[in-house]
C-alpha cells in the first residue's frame, strides 16, 4: 500500500463526516438558496486568498532534503494564482457584491482553518500543508462538478457564476494526480505524520465552515 492510500484510508471517517455536512447533502437533494451559495463563495474566497500566500511559506521553510518539493510547490503557485479573483467574480454574476466580500471578513469557522493552516505551516512542519491540500482537493473532485450542475439547475443562474466550482472539479482531478505522486516520495516520519494528522484536523475544520453557511428549506418547507 503505498502513503497515499494509507493516508485515505486513514482519513476515511473524516472524509465521510464532511461529506455527510447538512448543507452538502441538500445541495445534491436540490435543496439549496442563493443566499447559501453566496455566503459558500463568500467563505471560498477568504480561504482560497491565502492558498498562494501559505504556498509560498511552505516551500521557503521546507529542509534541502525536500528541494524536489520546493519545486513541487513553484507548480502549485502558478496553478493557484488569481483563483480568488474567479469566486469575486462568480460572486457578481449571482448577484452578490464582491468588494463587499474582498473587504469583509470570514466566519469564525474560516478563520479558524486558515489560522490553523498558518500555524501549522509556520510554527510546526511546513510539509504539514499537504495535508489541507488532500481536504480542499479531495473534495472538490468529489463534489464541485456535480454541486455546479446542481445549483445551476435548482437557482437558474448563468454559467459564469460557476467559474470557481466548474474549473476546479476537473481542475482537482489533475491535481489529485500530482499530488499522490509527490506525497509518495515523502519518507521520513515525521512528515507523513504531519500531512495525516494536519488532514484529520482540516476535515473537521473545513465541515464546520460548511455547517456555518445558512442552509436552504427543506423539501418539506418547500412544499
Amino acid at each position: 500500500m503505498t502513503y497515499y492510500q494509507e493516508l485515505l484510508q486513514a482519513t476515511e471517517n473524516e472524509r465521510n463526516a464532511l461529506l455527510a455536512a447538512p448543507v452538502i447533502t441538500d445541495c445534491m437533494q436540490s435543496v439549496i438558496t442563493l443566499e447559501t451559495y453566496q455566503a459558500f463563495l463568500s467563505e471560498a474566497y477568504h480561504h482560497v486568498r491565502h492558498t498562494v500566500p501559505l504556498l509560498m511559506a511552505c516551500g521557503s521553510r521546507l529542509p534541502r532534503r525536500l528541494e524536489w518539493l520546493r519545486e513541487a510547490v513553484a507548480e502549485y503557485i502558478d496553478e493557484e494564482t488569481g483563483h480568488q479573483e474567479w469566486i469575486l467574480n462568480d460572486i457578481t454574476a449571482c448577484g452578490g457584491d464582491k468588494e463587499a466580500v474582498r473587504n469583509g471578513n470570514p466566519a469564525m469557522a474560516t478563520d479558524i482553518m486558515v489560522a490553523y493552516a498558518w500555524d501549522c505551516v509556520q510554527r510546526r512542519n511546513p510539509v504539514s500543508f499537504f495535508g489541507m491540500v488532500l481536504v480542499l482537493e479531495g473534495t472538490s473532485v468529489r463534489l464541485a462538478t456535480e454541486a455546479a450542475d446542481t445549483i445551476q439547475s435548482t437557482l437558474d443562474l448563468p454559467r459564469n457564476a460557476f467559474s470557481y466550482l466548474s474549473s476546479h472539479g476537473s481542475l482537482d482531478l489533475e491535481h489529485i494526480d500530482f499530488y499522490e505522486t509527490l506525497v509518495n516520495r515523502l519518507e521520513e516520519p515525521d512528515d507523513r505524520a504531519a500531512v495525516l494528522n494536519t488532514a484529520r484536523v482540516m476535515y473537521k475544520l473545513y465541515r464546520d465552515v460548511f455547517k456555518s453557511l445558512p442552509r436552504g428549506m427543506t423539501r418539506q418547507q418547500a412544499a
